[in-house]
C-alpha cells in the first residue's frame, strides 16, 4: 500500500467520522424556555437537567431565556416564539379568559409562595389590622383581590385600607415605611432578604384567610406547540424531575450549579438562596402526587375566586386550561 493512498484512506475515515459526529449533533432537538424571572434558587433542576446532561440524553438541546418584562413568558410561549415558559397560575387563567392559548403543563411549585408581609413593629396581629394602613401593591388587580379577600375573611372592612402601587419596588417601600404591608412578596425571597437585613418582617399566608391555595409556578406552552411538540415537552419533563430528584437528594450541589449560572446582572447571595432553596422545596412536591401533577380541583378553586372577586371578566373551564405532561 504506497503513501498516497494511506493518506487517502485516512482521510476517508477522519472525514466519516467526523459526519458521524455533526450526525449525532443534529440529531438533539433544539427547545427553548423562558424563566419567569432571574435565574434563582426555584431554578436550579432547570440548570442541573442541562449540566449533567439530562436534556442531552432526551434528545434535547434546550435554550435557558430569561424574560425583558414578566409578561413576556406567557405571550412569547402563546405566539410559539419560545417553546415553554415559567409563569404563574393566576395569570394563566387570565390569559385565557382573554383568548390568550397557552396551557399549563406541569406545576413547578405547587403552594401559594404569596401573602401579606408587614412589619411586626407595627402591632398588625392578623389582616383585620390592616385598616387604616397602607399596603404597597404590584400593579396587579390579582395582588389587590388578595388583600380584599383576605381582610374581609378576618371581619375586616377592605374599603379601609389603602392600597398603593409600588410596582416591583416592594421591599424598599416596606423597609423605608412608605407602606405598612405589602402583597405580591414570597416568603422564599422578599421575606428571607428582609430579615437578612434585619427587619422584623411575618406574613399572612394566603390560605388562612379566603384565598385558594395556587399553584405558583406552572410550567406553560403555546396550545400550537402542544400539538406539534408534546412528545419534546414529555422528555424535557422527563429530564427535568431526574433532575429535581437530584437537587432533592444533595440541595447543595444543586445549589452550586445554580450559582455558576448566575446571570451577571442579578447577582445571587449564596445563604439567602439556600434558605430559598429550603423552603421552596417541600412545596414543589406532594407525596402523594408525582412531581409536577397537577390536580383539576386546584384550577376550578382558583378559577373561581377569580371570577368572584371580579379580577376575571370571563368564566374560564379551568379542564382546559391544563394537561399533566408527566407518565
Amino acid at each position: 500500500m504506497n503513501k498516497s493512498f494511506k493518506w487517502f484512506l485516512l482521510l476517508l475515515i477522519v472525514g466519516f467520522v467526523s459526519g458521524c459526529s455533526k450526525d449525532n449533533e443534529t440529531k438533539l432537538e433544539k427547545m427553548s424556555i423562558m424563566l419567569d424571572w432571574y435565574p434563582n434558587a426555584v431554578h436550579s433542576a432547570i440548570y442541573v437537567a442541562q449540566e449533567k446532561g439530562y436534556f442531552a440524553e432526551e434528545g434535547l438541546d434546550v435554550n435557558i431565556e430569561m424574560p425583558a418584562d414578566t409578561n413576556d413568558p406567557l405571550k412569547l410561549a402563546a405566539t410559539g416564539k419560545v417553546d415553554l415558559a415559567i409563569s404563574y397560575q393566576t395569570q394563566l387563567l387570565l390569559s385565557r379568559s382573554e383568548g390568550i392559548p397557552v396551557v399549563s403543563v406541569a406545576a413547578l411549585v405547587r403552594h401559594s409562595l404569596d401573602g401579606i408581609m408587614y412589619k411586626k413593629e407595627l402591632g398588625i396581629q392578623s389582616p383585620k389590622d390592616l385598616e387604616g394602613k397602607n399596603v404597597g401593591y404590584p400593579s396587579a388587580s390579582v395582588s389587590e383581590a388578595v388583600v380584599k379577600t383576605m381582610v374581609n375573611a378576618d371581619g375586616g372592612k377592605e374599603k379601609n385600607v389603602k392600597l398603593t402601587d409600588v410596582g416591583w419596588d416592594l421591599m424598599p417601600a416596606l423597609a423605608t415605611n412608605n407602606v405598612d404591608a405589602i402583597v405580591g412578596a414570597y416568603i422564599n425571597h422578599e421575606l428571607v432578604l428582609l430579615n437578612k437585613e434585619g427587619y422584623n418582617v411575618d406574613i399572612f399566608p394566603l390560605t388562612e384567610f379566603g384565598v385558594p391555595d395556587n399553584y405558583e409556578l406552572i410550567l406553560v406552552t403555546g396550545e400550537e406547540t402542544l400539538k406539534k411538540k408534546e412528545s419534546s415537552i414529555k422528555k424535557f419533563w422527563r429530564a427535568l424531575s431526574k433532575a429535581q430528584a437530584d437537587v432533592k437528594q444533595d440541595p447543595a450541589s444543586g445549589l452550586k450549579v445554580l450559582l455558576d449560572h448566575e446571570n451577571g446582572n442579578f447577582p445571587l447571595d449564596k445563604k439567602v438562596e439556600q434558605e430559598s432553596l429550603d423552603i421552596l422545596l417541600p412545596l414543589m412536591e406532594d407525596k402523594s402526587l408525582p412531581f409536577g401533577y397537577q390536580e383539576e380541583k386546584v384550577w376550578q378553586d382558583v378559577a373561581d375566586w377569580l371570577f368572584e372577586t371580579n379580577v376575571m371578566k370571563e368564566k374560564v373551564d379551568p379542564a382546559q386550561a391544563f394537561i399533566n405532561i408527566l407518565e
